[in-house]
């Protein structure tokens, strides 16, 4: 009988989940929505009676099962798998790992979403098994995540990686989330891409195609693409400070691949050239030689199939 490891990215909105097999191979994916209701107190158990479910729809027995990978937005207690908050959801100092263990009857390992990302790009995406390796995320914010000779980076209480709050603009930057302002979030992330387009149209009465329609971040790139001056503007500051974030972090840690996933990802060879102009200015040379910037590949199946690598850990398979 072929065992499976299951991956999870839990969501504000969705929880994505999955079978995977041991050699990082989806044999079955499917999402339910996030109850958030009473500060998300069903959703440990909406996780154990969808798997369970699922698992006897496709004929599988319980002992199929491996063990349980699962990425949570925040920051996580790595040995005891707590998580220490999720805005999202309303969890404040939340046993995830004990109380899903005690649901399924199954090992559980918990981490950042981000980091579990980054090790499916690693495992089975862009990273195409790279143990030095950087992964940003851009979507409404700007998640990050760093393995280091093949191991996720998380720091003394779990918040390892956050180059989202990099602060880039030391006075007078956008107020970012976290609390903090002038973070690369409030730049960089498809939020961030809009403030700025909107301030620049505000203040810039130049024709841009931006004046008409909703401005969002994909709007503003295939602007750009299209040669209009104010959002080349845009998307240049917007690369710019990623480039500078993307070669600090680098020079810290000098990986050999730095993937770039989420929606603004989809802006394309665009976002990877401009934002790999700005990375080879930045960066030490050494490490600049080494390091490529490529898109990530997995899309929303990333979360997943890092969970399953982290359940594959548990389980020394």
């Amino acid at each position: 009988m072929e065992r499976w490891l299951v991956g999870i990215d839990l969501g504000g909105t969705t929880i994505k989940m999955a079978f995977v097999t041991t050699e990082g191979d989806i044999v079955h994916k499917w999402e339910i929505p996030t109850n958030n209701a009473n500060r998300g107190e069903h959703i440990v158990a909406d996780i154990a009676r969808s798997l369970d479910g699922t698992l006897a729809q496709l004929g599988g027995e319980k002992g199929r099962l491996l063990a349980v990978g699962i990425g949570a937005p925040g920051p996580v207690e790595e040995e005891t798998g707590m998580l220490y908050e999720t805005v999202n959801i309303g969890w404040t100092n939340y046993p995830l790992k004990q109380l899903l263990e005690e649901a399924t009857g199954l090992p559980v390992a918990v981490d950042n979403d981000a980091n579990l990302a980054a090790l499916g790009e690693m495992w089975k995406g862009a990273g195409g098994g790279a143990r030095h390796l950087l992964f940003v995320t851009l979507g409404t914010g700007v998640g990050g995540g760093v393995i280091a000779n093949g191991a996720i980076v998380r720091g003394t209480n779990g918040a390892g990686g956050e180059i989202g709050h990099m602060t880039m603009i030391h006075d007078g930057g956008a107020r970012c989330n976290c609390g903090k302002t002038g973070c690369l979030e409030t730049i960089a992330s498809a939020t961030g891409i809009v403030r700025i387009a909107n301030e620049k149209l505000a203040a810039d009465a130049r024709p841009s195609a931006l004046h008409s329609g909703d401005v969002t971040a994909k709007a503003v790139f295939d602007a750009a693409k299209a040669g209009d001056a104010l959002a080349l503007e845009v998307v240049d500051e917007a690369t710019y400070y990623l480039g500078w974030a993307l070669a600090n972090a680098a020079n810290v840690t000098n990986p050999e691949k730095i993937v770039i996933g989420g929606g603004v990802s989809k802006a394309g060879d665009m976002l990877v050239e401009r934002t790999a102009a700005h990375f080879r200015r930045f960066a030490f040379s050494r490490v600049a030689a080494r390091a490529e910037i490529v898109l990530a590949k997995l899309g929303n199946d990333a979360g997943v199939i890092g969970g399953a690598w982290l359940a594959k850990g548990l389980v020394g398979v």
